[in-house]
C-alpha cells in the first residue's frame, strides 16, 4: 500500500513543480489588497472541488479575512470591491459561470483556480492560478495518474490553496498563534 502512496506522491511533485509561482503571488495580492481595502471573498466549488473549497474557506477565515461559502443561507449579497473565488477543473462549470457573469456585474472581482486558462471562468478571472493535470471531462494534457478521474486536480488545488495561505499569512505578518485565535472554539 504504501508504494501506492508513494506513487500519489510523486505524481503530485511532478505536478508541482509546474505551477507558476507569479500566479500564486498575484493570488495572495489580490486576496491581501481586497481584505486590506474592506472587500469580502465568496467561495465556490462543486462537487469534490467544492471541498477543496470549504477547507479554503476555512484557512482564510482563519487568516482574519471576511470569507462567504456561497450556498450558505447566511452569504450576504456580493458588491464592488468583493472577490468571487471559484475553483474549477474544467473552468466551465455552468453553476460557477453563473456565479462569475453576476459577480462581475456587480462590480467584483473573479479569481480562480483552474486547468483550462482559456475556460469560460479563466478568462473573467483577474487573478488565475492554472494547474497541470486531467478532470474527468479532459484528459489530453498529457498527464498520466494511477488515480481516478480529477484526484490530482483536487489534491494538487488543495494544496496550491495552502500554499496561498502561507503567502497571505506572510503579507498579513501573521503567526500560527494569530490563525489560532480565529479558530472555532465550539468543538
Amino acid at each position: 500500500m504504501s508504494h501506492i502512496v508513494n506513487q500519489i506522491l510523486g505524481e503530485l511533485t511532478s505536478l508541482a513543480q509546474r505551477i507558476n509561482p507569479e500566479e500564486l503571488d498575484a493570488m495572495a495580492t489580490l486576496l491581501y489588497d481586497t481584505h486590506k481595502n474592506g472587500g469580502r471573498i465568496f467561495l465556490a466549488g462543486a462537487g469534490r472541488s467544492g471541498c477543496v473549497v470549504k477547507a479554503f474557506t476555512n484557512r482564510l477565515m482563519h487568516c482574519g479575512l471576511t470569507v462567504y461559502l456561497l450556498g450558505d443561507i447566511t452569504t450576504p449579497p456580493i458588491k464592488e470591491g468583493d472577490i468571487l473565488f471559484a475553483l474549477s477543473g474544467s473552468g466551465m462549470t455552468t453553476q460557477l459561470i453563473n456565479y462569475a457573469n453576476k459577480s462581475i456585474s456587480c462590480g467584483a472581482k473573479v479569481a480562480t483556480i483552474t486547468l483550462q486558462k482559456e475556460g469560460t471562468i479563466g478568462k473573467m478571472a483577474s487573478a488565475m492560478v492554472v494547474l497541470p493535470g486531467t478532470t474527468r471531462f479532459n484528459d489530453d494534457t498529457g498527464t498520466v495518474s494511477i488515480q481516478p478521474i480529477g484526484n490530482c486536480f483536487e489534491q494538487l488545488a488543495w494544496l496550491t490553496c495552502d500554499g496561498i495561505v502561507i503567502l497571505l499569512k506572510e503579507k498579513l505578518g501573521l503567526t500560527n498563534e494569530d490563525l489560532i485565535h480565529h479558530h472555532a472554539n465550539l468543538e
